[in-house]
């Protein structure tokens, strides 16, 4: 079997232990940057090429498809499912969930617990979103932020309104959120591959940072997660229509909270932490998937 994972550098730690889980699997591994992937549309049907050459005999793709490139990267996976090829990921799902606000009202929707969150078009007055969470301490975040970036606590009322007001000034839309003081500054990373959680890691920011990601310098720990914190990760993740995805939640003394579901979510922090072969598990849902639907597993090449 031929497996693609859609990624810009083959050089990262993800792209490198999917490479590694699919050869050791005995399958045959490519790596192809989406940016590179022309897309050919005519009346012979849908059709990719890569480096001037026509791509054949795929059958599975891994997208890993970073935030600032979703728009052709999920482009790029719609198409390889027109093509009949089996995605990891579908293409909708990604979108959905790259869109901050859509994917929150999906949760919210669904009725997953999560922080009370408010949004309005560029507010001139921040008293407008104030007034719906309540009162400062509140969390501001840019709808395009990611791995913690654009991500503001402000501990008074006053300084609330002044970065709402300067975002608005930039025509910058962002949402409220409550913030949640005694979780204290950590997070729970839940790692779901086909409905199972295969991994979870609590992840503590570092002293005087209130967000945990570990790009802005978190530690990791491996932890077990309670019933109610496995059912309510399951739950987001069915709700995004992703197979595979990092939800990522907080203690909160009304229970556990949804954050964000995560589409691309990194391999390193949680194999460091858990000790669990995650790329390997991600393979065995693409074998098991394509057992399934009975796919031929021909040995044409790219």
């Amino acid at each position: 079997m031929k497996i693609a994972v859609l990624s810009r550098n083959s050089r990262l730690y993800s792209t490198k232990r999917l490479v590694e889980a699919i050869r050791t699997r005995g399958h045959e591994a490519v790596v192809l940057d989406h940016l590179k992937c022309d897309i050919i549309m005519d009346d012979d049907g849908p059709s990719i090429y890569y480096d001037g050459h026509r791509i054949k005999g795929i059958h599975a793709i891994i997208p890993r498809i970073g935030a600032s490139v979703t728009f052709y990267g999920t482009a790029v996976v719609r198409h390889f499912e027109m093509m009949k090829v089996f995605s990891v990921l579908d293409s909708l799902a990604i979108t959905r969930s790259r869109d901050k606000l859509r994917s929150l009202q999906i949760l919210s929707r669904q009725k997953i617990p999560m922080p009370k969150t408010a949004f309005t078009n560029y507010a001139k007055e921040g008293n407008v979103l104030l007034k719906h969470i309540g009162s400062a301490p509140v969390v501001i975040k840019l709808l395009e932020g990611t791995q913690g970036l654009g991500v503001v606590l402000a501990e008074t009322n006053k300084a609330a309104r002044s970065v709402i007001e300067a975002f608005a000034s930039l025509k910058t839309r962002v949402i409220l959120q409550e913030f949640i003081e005694e979780a204290g500054g950590a997070d729970i990373r839940a790692f779901i591959v086909n409905g199972e959680v295969v991994g979870a890691m609590k992840r503590q920011g570092k002293e005087g940072d209130f967000r945990s990601n570990l790009h802005r310098g978190g530690s990791a720990n491996v932890i077990k997660l309670s019933r109610a914190e496995k059912a309510i990760a399951l739950k987001a993740a069915k709700a995004m229509g992703l197979a595979v995805a990092g939800v990522d939640m907080i203690s909160s003394s009304r229970g556990p909270m949804v954050l964000e579901v995560n589409s691309s979510p990194g391999l390193e922090g949680i194999e460091a932490a858990t000790g669990v072969d995650i790329a390997g598990k991600i393979i065995e849902y693409i074998e098991s998937s394509l057992k399934k639907k009975r796919l031929p597993k021909d040995k044409v090449k790219a």
